[in-house]
């Protein structure tokens, strides 16, 4: 049994003909997860360690 080629997954703005609330959908997940990022800084500078478990690749360690 021959197996079928593996097709790429396309996201939205790989192609052109896109519903745009799709776009808004993609565009609103990236902003919230900046916000999320915003906010673990400023808290950070409290003292308040809410933010991501890896930096840059390194493994952060929560006091």
């Amino acid at each position: 049994m021959a197996r079928l080629p593996r097709v790429p997954v396309l996201r939205s703005g790989d192609i052109g003909l896109v519903r745009p609330c799709l776009l808004a959908h993609e565009r609103r997940q990236q902003e919230r997860r900046q916000r999320a990022r915003r906010r673990a800084l400023v808290l950070a500078t409290y003292g308040v360690g809410i933010g991501p478990r890896r930096i840059h690749g390194v493994k952060v360690a929560a006091r």
